[in-house]
């Protein structure tokens, strides 16, 4: 994992980019690609592939060209010199002025070259000396034509001579051609001029001897005038070149200062002159080729010097514009047979384009004029020519046009081995695949970059280059879409387009730059993303901060800075400034702040432990215990650490064993996921050491949001790293061994996840209580045994391995308390005179719960001490009703001991036993049971529900059945039992004997005097005067008279004709208040009326003693109709 590089949590790490990785993909690559590489369309000079070809060739010497020694014969011999020379515009236009001035047509006389070192100023001082000096004996080429018919008329003959003043040494002078060929070493440059027009009578000329020797002080104008005509008596023109003025200068001045004023005269005089002789042209070249001639003393110099020059000149001249440097390289590089036809470029120049136009939708509107540029270019990428031309050529040490080729011919000669791209662009700056050297010519360019002077000091372009461009292969190694080396293309774009300091790429031309070999977009903007994430050097200012949302956007522009970039700053921050001792503090605060890691666990019912310092910390209790461990607890899937196995297995001591091992859960980090949490935590602690760095220090808008944002968002990634890192689960198995697994990460809480996962086998809810008794899959009881405390059975989860790990007792207990409730088993406690109280098919409370004594025993063996009445109800028990009615004796048979019954059970039946019960404590429960009016029980002409039993009725030949169905108002009227009424009156005896004989059975009083009840609350039935009241026993039931209601005035209707079986009813006087609130429970009457028919009438009372005011009425009713029409007081509805 390389520093500065967040890991992806429990990912693989980054994988190795090996040579053989390369080549693979180089490979893969090949079988797949669509284009041609530039090299296999035009092809390299031989002495470029070889290596013959000097790189000092690229600095043309105007001095060698003048005395003719055969060293430099590229330049000396104007075959070989127009050959690879391409005569650009401007060059020919330059060639035609001075032309036209050696032949007598014209008036520019001079110019000046306004080009910068290696920008082609000597190769066009070359030029124009070949051009004039033997027009006769040119070669016919095809660079000497193009000058011919541009001139457009017959080349003057013309004498040169060039001042080389980069070769005049200030003691020795330089060594001097005479027209005749004879030399000689002069020092002074109009010496040297005056030698070169005329030989010795050029000297004789100027002396005020009339010697041929030198002069200190330079010649006046009228004295040159005549020495610039001398040429002219031969028939000649006069030609004068200045190469490197300004070297020689800054030297003189440096040493003499009068020297400054003399060379200023000089320049003066030599204009002038200039100007006074027909068929006299000079061209100048005026700056030094050393930059750092280009000083304070040196510019001063130079704008006197070019005030000078700038009184009579032309607009100065510049042989090389930018459309003219593919053309120059082209020529400079290539085999011309490869060149020498355009047009077989256009099927790969069609293709770039094509793959340009699916990264960029303007080179897609734009394609015509796309490819014409490109096809002009070819095989260079226009772009990078133009970074070149553009802004390289604005640093000192860069020489421009021959810097240009000199940088090209390097990087050409190493690509063409291996470079797969259909153009010449930033990949020719790469080193071979494989190889993590920087490539020759890009650390030339850095080198050059590294010289120049900017605001932050000098950069070491080298090393940062190199960082930059493994951080590049590490990102593109996981880009399978990107088969061209982009991301390392991307590297060497930006290093190139941030030259000079302060400038940057686009990120629109950054892809054009990149987009030849046609990538996958979203590959190479996701490989882009992720350069920015680990680059050192990237400006900040121009990525802006980090996005929280996981989808970053490519920055606007990218510049490659000349100081350290914050994740720099970080990077060294977490390795040299973050003790690990801090990271670990931070570590376990982080592990006891982090909620999610217990959440959720107490609520459950679990004891929670965070960070327990020792075994003895996590009770043996019998109570469930979830413990997350701290780092040293650190395990893996499988292989539970030492610490973490003594939590389980220990208490207080090695000596002292856990014994519930069962009720203890553990989690623990993983060894990897730890080591990812102190990463980021050590990224947390860094971007602050990084704030502090800069805490005092002034620092831009954009890096401190930047600073806030990855502080921020670092912190925010420990929560993470902490919920992933705790991924391991240790616990004791179904074989009460200590294992460990891991989970996976869920938004969960921990405690949730862990809960859910089977391996864990906690349970929170209730478990069946069949699995509980004997022969069942828990195994609780022992052999012969018939009853178990109930403490030994919850605590027996706690202790056992095999049993499922229960959450809290209450689940426990609840299985217990369904058990006991089902009949499965009897549940019995203490009582304090050491008899026992059963409980069986009853319901078991808290209290019950809570005694210590409280036990279950196996019913087949177990004795009741009193049974519930309810269960003798009709249907309660099975099997004890055989039919409608059974025998008291029948139940004492039931409950005599050994008795099994059959239970049906979803699909199948079960057998269950009933437990043992006196027939004292039985007869007690029927006699309960028959008060309660569960049972109906008779006996002779005994019948009893609802009262208690009279002494000596309960037999065991008494009969219980189910209470009778209800009896009906109408049964009770004279229509159903004539006999029991007389003249509209009856008694509940005699009403109560006729309904029994209709029945066939005696019928209880019970449910005759509560018939008799509903009757009069229907007003079917009224008590006669003199009646005893309805509530008196049996034996009062002769006293009690009936008779029908009398019709009552009014028309208010028979009590009868409202009356309907099956139909309950109530009816209140309510207050105004009480109608609101009946109101807003209507929903919930609605509701628990769900499925029967349910009716509200109102009746609505409104006066007293005397009739109510009809105005009161009326404004009622208007109220009353906007809930129902028909509601009105005194007629037309319900009143």
């Amino acid at each position: 994992m390389r520093s500065g590089q967040i890991p992806d949590d429990d990912g693989p790490a980054p994988q190795a980019v090996t040579e053989d990785s390369i080549a693979c993909k180089e490979d893969k690559m090949s079988k797949k690609r669509t284009w041609t590489p530039w090299h296999e369309v035009v092809s390299l000079r031989d002495d470029l592939k070889s290596g013959e070809l000097s790189l000092a060739v690229f600095a043309a010497d105007l001095y060698d060209v003048l005395l003719q020694k055969g060293q430099r014969k590229v330049y000396e011999d104007p075959a070989e010199f127009f050959a690879l020379t391409y005569p650009t515009l401007n060059l020919r236009e330059l060639a035609r002025d001075v032309a036209m001035r050696l032949a007598g047509r014209s008036d520019k006389a001079y110019r000046k070259l306004s080009v910068t070192y290696g920008g082609g100023k000597t190769h066009t001082l070359i030029t124009l000396r070949h051009l004039v000096h033997a027009p006769s004996a040119l070669p016919d080429l095809p660079a000497v034509r193009d000058f011919k018919a541009h001139i457009d008329f017959r080349l003057p003959h013309a004498r040169v001579a060039a001042l080389c003043f980069d070769k005049i040494d200030l003691e020795l002078g330089v060594e001097t051609p005479a027209p005749d060929g004879s030399t000689r070493m002069l020092r002074h440059p109009w010496s040297v001029l005056a030698y070169q027009l005329a030989g010795a009578d050029g000297l004789r000329m100027i002396s005020a001897s009339g010697e041929d020797e030198e002069r200190d002080t330079p010649p006046a104008e009228p004295l040159l005038v005549g020495l610039l005509s001398k040429p002219q008596e031969e028939g000649l023109s006069t030609l004068v070149l200045l190469d490197e003025a300004l070297m020689y200068l800054r030297v003189q001045v440096e040493t003499d200062q009068s020297a400054r004023g003399r060379m200023v005269a000089f320049f003066q005089y030599l204009t002038q002159a200039v100007v006074k002789v027909g068929r006299c042209a000079m061209v100048a070249s005026l700056l030094a080729s050393d930059p750092g001639k280009h000083d304070e003393l040196g510019n001063e110099i130079l704008r006197q010097v070019s005030e000078v020059f700038g009184r009579q000149e032309e607009e100065d001249a510049s042989p090389v514009s930018r459309e003219d440097v593919s053309e120059v390289l082209r020529r400079r590089f290539f085999k011309p047979e490869s060149i020498s036809d355009p047009g077989r470029f256009s099927p790969h120049v069609t293709s770039v384009v094509n793959s340009l136009a699916a990264l960029d939708p303007q080179t897609k509107k734009e394609r015509k004029a796309t490819e014409d540029r490109y096809l002009r270019s070819y095989p260079f990428h226009p772009d990078l020519t133009e970074i070149f031309y553009s802004r390289w050529t604005q640093m000192d040490g860069f020489q421009r046009t021959r810097g240009i080729l000199r940088t090209f011919a390097i990087a050409l000669r190493d690509a063409e081995k291996w470079d797969t791209n259909p153009l010449v662009g930033p990949n020719v700056f790469l080193s071979r695949p494989g190889d993590g050297e920087l490539a020759e010519a890009t650390s030339d360019l850095a080198a050059i970059a590294t010289s120049e002077a900017s605001a932050g000091g000098h950069q070491a372009w080298r090393p940062i280059l190199e960082g930059e461009l493994d951080k590049a292969r590490t990102v593109q190694a996981d880009a399978s879409g990107l088969n061209g080396r982009e991301l390392e293309q991307a590297v060497i774009s930006v290093f190139l387009s941030s030259q000079p300091v302060g400038q940057k790429a686009q990120t629109r031309a950054l892809l054009l730059l990149l987009g030849t070999a046609r990538p996958d977009k979203i590959e190479l903007e996701k490989a882009l993303v992720g350069w920015t994430y680990l680059s050192w050097f990237l400006d900040e200012v121009e990525m802006g901060p980090t996005r929280g949302d996981g989808v970053d956007d490519l920055p606007k522009a990218w510049r490659l800075g000349n100081r350290p970039n914050l994740r720099q700053m970080h990077d060294d921050a977490c390795r040299n400034r973050v003790p690990p001792q801090l990271v670990e503090s931070q570590l376990v605060e982080a592990i006891r702040k982090e909620r999610s890691l217990t959440g959720g666990a107490a609520a459950a019912g679990a004891r929670v432990h965070t960070l327990p310092q020792a075994p003895r910390d996590v009770q043996d209790d019998g109570e469930f215990h979830f413990a997350v461990l701290g780092p040293g607890s650190a395990s893996e899937s499988g292989k539970p650490s030492a610490e973490a196995i003594r939590f389980i297995e220990e208490t207080t001591a090695a000596d002292r064993p856990r014994v519930n091992r069962n009720a203890i859960v553990l989690a623990v980090p993983s060894k990897d996921g730890l080591e990812s949490a102190r990463d980021r935590i050590r990224h947390h602690l860094g971007w602050q050491e990084v704030g502090t760095q800069l805490k005092d220090q002034p620092i831009d808008p954009i890096r401190e949001q930047m600073l806030v944002a990855e502080t921020r968002a670092a912190g925010e990634r420990i929560s993470e790293g902490i919920r992933q890192a705790y991924s391991i689960v240790v616990t004791v198995n179904e074989a009460n061994e200590v294992h460990a697994f891991r989970i996976a990460a869920t938004g969960d809480p921990l405690f949730t996840t862990i809960k859910a996962d089977r391996r864990a086998r906690i349970q929170e809810t209730e478990i069946s209580a069949e699995a509980m008794m004997p022969n069942g899959p828990y195994d609780l009881w022992r052999e012969g045994e018939q009853e178990r405390r109930v403490k030994d059975l919850v605590g027996a989860f706690a202790q056992f391995a095999k049993l499922p790990k229960m959450l809290r007792h209450r689940e426990i207990l609840g299985t217990i308390v369904q058990g006991i409730e089902s009949g499965i088993w009897v549940g019995r406690t203490m009582r304090p005179d050491r008899t026992y109280k059963s409980h069986w098919r009853t319901r078991v409370d808290d209290s019950v719960l809570k005694d210590t004594s409280l036990e279950v025993c196996l019913p087949e063996s177990a004795t009741l001490s009193d049974l519930n009445p309810k269960l003798l109800a009709y249907g309660v028990l099975p099997e004890l009703w055989q039919g409608d009615e059974i025998s008291v004796q029948s139940v004492y048979d039931y409950f005599a001991g050994e008795r099994a019954v059959q239970v049906p059970k979803d699909g199948y039946e079960d057998t269950f036993f009933i437990p043992a019960c006196g027939p004292d404590q039985v007869s007690e429960a029927v006699s309960q049971a028959v008060a309660q009016g569960s049972i109906w029980m008779t006996n002779g002409p005994a019948s009893i529900l609802g009262e208690p039993i009279p002494a000596g009725v309960l037999t065991p030949a008494a009969v219980l059945r189910s209470p009778p169905d209800q009896i009906g108002v109408g049964e009770l009227m004279a229509e159903e039992i004539a006999d029991a009424w007389q003249d509209g009156k009856s008694n509940a005896l005699a009403i109560m004997t006729a309904i029994s004989a209709k029945r066939g059975v005696n019928l209880p009083w019970s449910a005759v005097r509560s018939a008799i009840g509903e009757g009069i609350r229907a007003q079917w039935l009224e008590l006669s005067e003199g009646s005893a009241p309805l509530d008196t026993d049996l034996s009062g039931a002769q006293g009690v008279l009936l008779q029908t209601p009398a019709a009552k005035p009014g028309g208010v209707r028979d009590g009868r004709d409202d009356y309907r079986e099956g139909v309950v009813t109530a009816e209140a006087t309510l207050e105004g208040y009480g109608i609101q609130d009946l109101g807003e429970l209507i929903p919930e009457i609605l509701e628990a009326a769900a499925g029967d028919p349910i009716v509200f009438k109102v009746r609505i009372e409104f006066g007293g003693e005397k009739e109510p005011d009809g105005e009161k009425v009326e404004r009622i009713n208007g109220l009353l109709s906007e809930a129902l029409e028909e509601l009105r007081l005194g007629g037309g509805g319900l009143r």
